[in-house]
């Protein structure tokens, strides 16, 4: 002790090997606690008290290795396989963790989701309350989680290009509160089974292509639910199959690593090097994690036992993470047996507490209004409501039961409500139902789109101005002419897709605009839609405002699903916590040809709800949308008039100040026969029918909806049905489909029906793609003469 105490070097040595052993016998704790969690999770689904849960169990010792070398600023982009990872960043805790299985809808208990996603679907904030972006640099970030195999990779790659815009656009360099240099790495993990899905090739494709710091994460257990991963994988192994994208001198592509799930000491050794690499470099790097056991199958849904074999069982138990690590410390005399079982017996409480806390904090609340409706009925009982003993059962049941949710209180009380009829004393069982029902909607359906200051529907929109000697030009130069001074002015905005960068796109809209602010800011992509969209919702969720361009609205299938499953749902899945501002600008309708000439709004509609929906008449209306929604954190789609980017528009004075109001229809022609309300490139047959038809004597009033998300907030169409008593809807999308919308919109929410003197009307395209040529345009959807006559048919009525 007194060489130790005088001897400097001996004393940095023994300082030294203290810190490692403080922090390995911390991992080790942190695996028992993430272990056990897992295990008392289970058991909580098959009481009963959760619905379902799916656990990291066997990646523990992994994903601790992992997380020491995931930094302030980095990003992770899962799934719910990542516990472990969650825990041992310090973004989420034991209690959160179990209130999550719970369903608490409390943000005070899940902060992540509020009860709105299954277990270990995690979330950090990337707004305040306000809409601001908080300081990413300076915090941990998790990319709110998703259950869609490989859904987590197409906004993975914008995670990470984001650090490679911002080390290398000067535009970028002095926003400090959300990139170091680029220095930020997106760390990505995937299940092996579901590298077999087009999102993980194409994404991994792309990084490859991009040289962006992405570091993917193959936790492979040999099975995808119960199909082994010869079934999966070519040559059963996703690292071998890769190996043509091994990055080489001179060449872009893929570092590749193979690591065990079991080796702590082998993982945090390549980790170090490989993920210091990536954050240098910018290389993208893939970690194979073989061996990796799954001590309880994959889900609560089911048994392994059914599948795996009893030596492959047995296997797993002896090459368990947690037991190798386990064994390793003890083989190096980190800490005696008696430390690690003390350790493990102290896990098992806290995880224990924890579950109790959690679930008292779910159930008391809940229990609570148990005991007012019990008082509430006792009440009326002993009024004599209960004249044939019904709310007396419907007492007992809701009292009786141990572990109540709130639906079940709303259940009874509308079963009192019904057995107390008309009774004056059921006043305040009727008012408590109305308030319980009224908070558990507002618990689950609120935060759909943004309810803070930078709520879209909360801009203040500003009228167009035109200069007296205002120019006509073509439609593309006007957005060509807006393009260039959004792209001066604000330096977060971003423009990519297929042919934007160069050629300055397909229509023109970018001509010149890549050599005037760089190739970090407008730029090519390669055929690959899912990922454009990808590279939007990464972009836009680290504070970019990127515009993803999809080519023709045709194309948007290839990109729909991210769009669905992540951008529309992530303000509502995170109850508000993330916000994804994304633009996609697209351009549809009348072209000829099945590939070019769709309007799938019906689709776009029914599957973005989550995201605005603008279809402009004209690329001045354009304009004012695009403002409107930069100035927003929505997430939006602005499909263009194919055909209108040669059509003379004047050329507004105020460009960037001109801003279109979301859900608030235009009326472009006042008539007092008929409405007919219409969109897009539409709009404009309809508003050649409405001169045709005016030397006939009928009066048209002509709506233009300039937005299908939201549609009609302050029910204009509706003001305009009570002055003409008729109402036609006329769109370019199938039958049933956007027209179908809107009539449900203005017809029963609006109450439409009551001012009708004849049956109201749509015409649409035919149920078939659009045949190809000027005829197939013509037969294929509605053309001037169906119009004229529909309305004649209907004025004649």
């Amino acid at each position: 002790m007194e060489n130790t105490i005088h001897n400097p070097l001996l004393t940095s040595e023994k300082l030294s090997f203290d810190k490692f052993r403080e922090e390995v016998l911390r991992d080790y704790r942190m695996a028992c606690e993430s272990r056990e969690a897992s295990l008392m999770g289970r058991k909580e689904v098959l009481t009963g008290k959760a619905k379902f849960g799916i656990f990291g169990d066997g990646k523990e010792v992994a994903q601790i290795a992992v997380s020491k070398f995931f930094k302030p600023g980095d990003f992770l982009s899962g799934y719910y396989r990542d516990q472990t990872l969650a825990f041992a960043t310090g973004q989420a805790t034991l209690e959160e963790f179990f209130s999550q299985l719970y369903a608490d809808p409390d943000t005070a208990n899940d902060p992540h989701s509020a009860g709105r996603q299954m277990n270990s679907h995690f979330a950090t904030p990337n707004v305040d309350s306000n809409g601001n972006w908080l300081d990413l640099v300076n915090r941990k970030n998790i990319a709110a989680g998703m259950a869609p195999t490989a859904a987590q990779m197409p906004r993975s790659l914008g995670f990470a290009l984001a650090s490679t815009l911002f080390r290398h656009s000067p535009a970028l360099q002095d926003m400090h509160e959300l990139s170091d240099n680029g220095n930020e790495i997106c760390f990505c993990t995937i299940g092996d089974a579901s590298t077999s899905e087009g999102h993980f090739w194409e994404t991994v494709n792309a990084a490859g292509v991009l040289q962006v710091p992405l570091a993917v994460f193959v936790w492979d257990d040999g099975y995808g639910i119960s199909v082994p991963k010869k079934y999966q994988t070519t040559k059963g192994s996703i690292s071998e199959a890769l190996r043509g994208m091994q990055k080489k001198d001179h060449t872009n592509g893929f570092d590749i690593y193979k690591l065990k799930a079991w080796d702590y000491a082998g993982m945090c050794e390549i980790l170090e090097t490989a993920i210091q690499k990536i954050r240098t470099t910018h290389i993208p790097a893939l970690f194979h994690v073989e061996e990796v056991t799954q001590p309880q199958g994959h889900s609560t849904s089911g048994s392994h036992e059914r599948y795996k074999s009893p030596e492959q069982l047995e296997w797993e138990r002896e090459w368990d993470g947690n037991k190798k690590m386990r064994e390793w410390i003890l083989e190096n005399e980190l800490a005696s047996e008696d430390e690690l079982h003390d350790i493990e017996i102290e896990s098992k409480e806290l995880v224990r507490d924890s579950k109790n806390h959690a679930w008292e904090k779910y159930i008391t609340p809940i229990k609570q209004q148990v005991a007012h409706c019990v008082e509430l009925f006792d009440a009326l009982i002993m009024q004599g409501v209960d004249v044939h003993g019904d709310i007396e059962k419907a007492k007992r049941e809701l009292a009786s039961n141990r572990e109540p949710a709130r639906k079940d209180i709303l259940q009874t009380l509308h079963k009192v409500m019904d057995a107390a009829g008309d009774s004056l004393m059921a006043g305040e069982v009727k008012a408590l139902y109305a308030l319980l029902k009224q908070d558990g909607y507002h618990s689950y359906s609120t935060y759909l789109y943004d309810e803070s200051p930078k709520s879209p529907l909360k801009i203040k929109p500003v009228v167009v101005e035109y200069a007296q000697e205002a120019p006509l030009i073509n439609g593309y130069e006007i957005l060509n002419k807006y393009f260039d001074a959004l792209f001066n002015s604000n330096p977060k905005v971003l423009a990519f897709g297929e042919d934007v960068g160069k050629i300055g796109d397909v229509n023109q809209g970018f001509a010149g605009l890549q050599a005037k602010y760089g190739e970090h800011r407008i730029f090519d992509t390669a055929i690959r839609e899912l990922t454009i969209m990808g590279q939007g919702i990464g972009l836009a969720m680290r504070g970019l405002r990127p515009i993803a361009e999809i080519q023709y609205l045709d194309y948007l299938l290839y990109g729909l699903q991210p769009l669905s499953d992540d951008a529309a749902s992530l303000h509502w899945r995170t109850r508000g916590r993330q916000s994804c501002p994304l633009i996609v600008r697209t351009r549809g309708h009348r072209l000829e040809g099945i590939w070019h000439s769709g309007s799938p709004m019906g689709m776009m509609i029914h599957s973005l709800r989550g995201m605005h929906i603008c279809v402009p008449r004209n690329m001045v209306q354009a304009a004012g949308m695009y403002n409107t929604l930069l100035a927003g954190n929505d997430p939006a789609i602005v499909v263009e008039s194919l055909n209108g980017y040669r059509l003379k528009e004047k050329l507004p004075s105020n460009l960037l100040d001109y801003r279109v109001p979301l859900g608030v229809p235009e009326i472009v022609r006042e008539g007092t026969d008929i409405t007919v309300v219409s969109y897009g490139s539409t709009l404009r047959i309809v508003q050649e029918a409405a001169v045709v038809l005016e030397k006939s004597g009928i009066s048209c009033e002509v709506v233009d909806v300039q937005t299908l998300l939201p549609f009609d907030i302050g029910h204009h169409i509706l003001a305009s049905l009570k002055k003409t008593n008729r109402i036609l809807f006329v769109d370019e999308d199938v039958p049933g489909g956007a027209c179908g919308y809107m009539y449900n919109e203005v017809m029963e929410k609006q109450g439409g029906y009551r001012w009708l003197d004849v049956s109201p009307r749509t015409i649409t395209a035919k149920a078939h793609r659009p045949s190809y040529g000027s005829d197939g345009d013509y037969f294929s959807k509605p053309n001037l003469e169906e119009i004229i006559d529909v309305i004649r048919e209907m004025v004649a009525e």
